[in-house]
């Protein structure tokens, strides 16, 4: 990003790692995964989807166990066929935050055209304040399927961040941003006074974001190996989707075996070991700016 210089920025001299389960909330498997990993050491912290009907359950082990590191997974979208969510605000149609039926629009691509940035804003707030008012505390905030990141909204996702004092995953450059794809096409240069403004209020931007790899083409150890390899020095956030079977078939039919399979090698003790094994630093996104001096 080039209007935002190296010195300005907190310094990481080696890599630090925030290994993050997206999708918490969004159903019981996704729950289940994702306290099984925590308590294991395995993750680092979860992204909660607030408006997702398994909210409660996820909130309710996070009042009791504060240490679970949950952040806030700011929901714009609802991409599965059957298994749908609306908004938390009143949305009228002239919001554009809905489809025919009500629900928030299944692509990146279709809230970026229809949806006005002030209902988005009054929606991204609704969350946060659904979130605290949960009794839970943030460990960072972030976006499902990347909605924060489209340019109409990125002001306003910022603005939030900072007036609730969030740590917030914000790409050095949206071209190392891993769901980028859902996202179209894209300038950076929409981007350059949003990631100055967290740079000054003493954020890091993450030098990758990199997401759970969504195919079955090698094995998931082989998989999993890659993706870790391409961490690099500084910040780097791995926006992973684990999943415990159950339910997830039949929400997502298409896709389920890529989380389970997440789910059960990330818990698995030789690839643990192997994890930890990198010459690398981990923690929440908080802890990496603590982590990262000025």
């Amino acid at each position: 990003m080039n209007s935002v210089a190296k010195s300005d920025q907190p310094r990481i001299e080696v890599p630090f790692v925030v290994v993050n389960i997206d999708d918490v909330g969004m159903c019981h498997g996704a729950n289940r995964a994702y306290l099984e990993l925590r308590r294991l050491g395995a993750v680092d912290s979860g992204s909660v989807m607030v408006p997702c009907p398994w909210f409660l359950e996820i909130a309710e082990a996070g009042v009791l166990e504060p240490e679970l590191n949950l952040g806030i997974h700011l929901t714009l979208t609802s991409e599965k066929r059957h298994y749908r969510w609306r908004p938390l605000t009143k949305a009228t149609p002239a919001s554009g935050l809905t489809d025919s039926n009500g629900f928030m629009w299944q692509t990146v691509s279709d809230l970026r055209r229809n949806a006005h940035p002030d209902a988005v804003e009054a929606e991204m707030r609704a969350q946060i304040e659904a979130f605290f008012a949960a009794g839970l505390t943030a460990s960072h905030i972030d976006g499902h399927m990347g909605g924060v990141f489209s340019p109409e909204f990125v002001d306003r996702y910022v603005a939030l961040c900072l007036e609730f004092q969030l740590p917030a995953l914000f790409p050095a450059t949206i071209e190392t941003y891993g769901p980028k794809h859902n996202l179209g096409e894209v300038d950076q240069n929409s981007y350059e006074s949003s990631a100055q403004r967290l740079v000054d209020a003493g954020g890091i931007l993450a030098a990758r974001a990199l997401e759970t790899p969504w195919h079955t083409m090698r094995p998931a150890r082989e998989r999993y190996e890659h993706l870790y390899r391409q961490i690099a020095p500084g910040l780097n956030f791995l926006c992973l989707h684990a999943n415990a079977a159950g339910e997830i078939e039949a929400i997502e039919p298409d896709s389920a075996r890529i989380r389970i399979e997440e789910y059960e090698l990330l818990k698995d003790t030789p690839f643990r070991e192997w994890a930890d094994s990198l010459d690398v630093q981990r923690g929440s996104l908080r802890d990496a700016i603590a982590f990262g001096p000025p």
